[in-house]
């Protein structure tokens, strides 16, 4: 069994290698004197329930981390959950599931085959967060999947590991809000995620988001070998509640267009 710090690297070293942009990110910020504080980890799976949510929680629970809160997203027909832990200085974990029966019944049977070669032992794995893709997939399958849920093609694509991290940009010191920072990732070459605007959210609802757009890595599939977007790096701005305390949560609306930051364009 891991500890749940040998985890939470696991989930970063593999996420880092994958996403170049965020190395390089984190070491532009960090020679502005700097620390870099990740606010939250996602991570995606499918409704079935020999993968959904709860299976991939599992070793998160069983290293101190509990349910904090749940949010549907009907637009791209999704359901997630978020975790905290009982360390509050260790990021949350927000784990999305594409909700399958909301799709064609090709979509569903396809998902399903790829499912299938998921062997029951390593879901049960301490790291099957961090397992990778653990089915063949063809070209033209990843595909059809994007046709109907650009969602369920990434997810087929890469499988168990670190969708995106997030820096808490209350964390920072040489940035005086999330626009300075986007302008200063935009200075230097770094492009975000516009869709319903470069900032997601508002003081109002205590979060503020925004997101590089995934670079294309080389994915290969069973037929070819392609580019394809892979992971993004998230910002978060929190806010304090009435009560005082800084808004932990999530606001469905803004996510819905983070998600977008892997969309193939």
């Amino acid at each position: 069994m891991h500890t749940i710090h040998e985890l939470l690297t696991r989930l970063w070293d593999d996420y880092a290698l994958l996403n170049l942009q965020v190395p390089a990110i984190c070491q532009l910020i960090e020679q502005r004197g700097d620390t870099v504080v990740n606010d939250h980890i996602a991570l995606r799976t499918y409704s079935d329930p020999r993968i959904g949510i709860d299976v991939l929680a599992d070793s998160f629970v069983r290293l101190g981390y509990c349910v904090a809160d749940d949010y549907e997203f009907p637009e791209k027909h999704l359901t997630a959950r978020h975790y905290e832990h009982t360390d509050p200085k260790l990021p949350k974990v927000f784990i999305s599931q594409l909700e399958i029966d909301a799709f064609s019944p090709v979509l569903g049977q396809l998902v399903n085959d790829l499912i299938d070669q998921v062997p029951t032992s390593l879901t049960k794995q301490s790291d099957f967060s961090v397992s990778g893709r653990p089915w063949q997939l063809s070209y033209q399958t990843y595909a059809q999947l994007a046709s109907e849920s650009e969602y369920a093609a990434w997810m087929s694509a890469f499988g168990f590991r670190a969708n995106h991290f997030t820096i808490l940009v209350n964390a920072l010191t040489t940035f005086n809000d999330l626009q300075s920072l986007n302008n200063f990732l935009k200075d230097h070459g770094h492009a975000l995620n516009t869709s319903g605007g470069e900032i997601k959210g508002s003081p109002q609802v205590w979060l503020e988001q925004s997101s590089t757009l995934a670079d294309k890595v080389e994915v290969q599939f069973t037929d070819d070998l392609r580019m394809i977007p892979a992971c993004y790096y998230e910002f978060a701005r929190r806010y304090p509640k009435p009560d005082g305390r800084l808004f932990q949560g999530f606001v469905a609306k803004s996510a819905d267009k983070i998600f977008e930051s892997t969309d193939r364009r």
